[in-house]
């Protein structure tokens, strides 16, 4: 059984609570839940305990901000994350995820430093409003990196987070968009072998956790002040830019 081991029990918890979160809209703390789950299991392993609770986690979510998410936005992005989750399913086998998560984190702590950096004081910044196929691009990457590791947050939030939107719209266009990602993951999953009947019961043990974490997130969200919850996100990328980089060299 797969969560018999304490240690690995323990980093399942954690990394559960954090997916939580991330569903809950503190989007980008996603990103941290396979590498916690690797610390004990295989990579491929821990990724497909993740998924079915993923799934599960999307319809919380997606419920709790159907009314608030950025349909413009989601339709340039999901046509594109379409295409990454392909190439990434294709060349799995090839491809370096250490090279690609030290790039990717490089990016993603550069990105969050600087944008704290322009905002600093709580001075307002002009909002970005680049075209919609920069965003179908933001998407491909956003669909590889999330097939290689769950960890399509950076993109999505590099060109997102920009934008300026309502906090509300932000986490609920965050929320669609990845359930949609999410279910398009899937076969890929079924096709490499890796939802085996272990790991199947250990998603559904940790279920109970991922729906309650997802729950407290979204009441935490809707008090939060938009200024502060931008910071809160830029200072997210920060973490996870220098946490994606620590275990690509480490």
């Amino acid at each position: 059984m797969l969560l018999s081991d304490p240690f690995t029990l323990a980093v399942c918890v954690l990394a559960v609570i954090v997916v939580g979160m991330a569903k809950g809209g503190f989007s980008g703390l996603g990103a941290l839940a396979t590498p916690l789950v690797a610390l004990a299991l295989p990579p491929t392993t821990a990724a497909a305990v993740l998924l079915p609770i993923l799934i599960v986690q999307d319809v919380v979510s997606v419920w709790s901000f159907r009314h608030s998410w950025d349909r413009w936005i989601v339709a340039w992005m999901l046509p594109g994350a379409a295409v990454g989750v392909f190439i990434g399913w294709s060349f799995a086998a090839s491809v370096d995820e250490k090279s690609l998560m030290a790039a990717l984190g490089a990016i993603t702590l550069g990105f969050g430093l600087y944008r704290l950096w322009v905002e600093r004081g709580g001075r307002i910044v002009a909002a970005s409003n680049s075209p919609g196929w920069v965003g179908a691009l933001f998407g491909m990457a956003t669909g590889f990196t999330s097939q290689l590791a769950h960890a399509g947050g950076p993109p999505f939030q590099m060109w997102v987070t920009p934008r300026r939107l309502p906090h509300l719209t932000y986490a609920g266009t965050n929320a669609i968009l990845f359930a949609a990602i999410n279910w398009l993951k899937l076969p890929s999953y079924l096709a490499l072998g890796v939802m085996t009947r272990e790991v199947l019961v250990a998603a559904a043990m940790l279920l109970p956790l991922a729906i309650a974490s997802t729950l407290l997130s979204v009441r935490i969200i809707r008090r939060l002040d938009p200024a502060r919850f931008y910071v809160i996100i830029y200072g997210l990328m920060v973490l996870l830019g220098g946490k994606l980089v620590w275990d690509a060299v480490a």
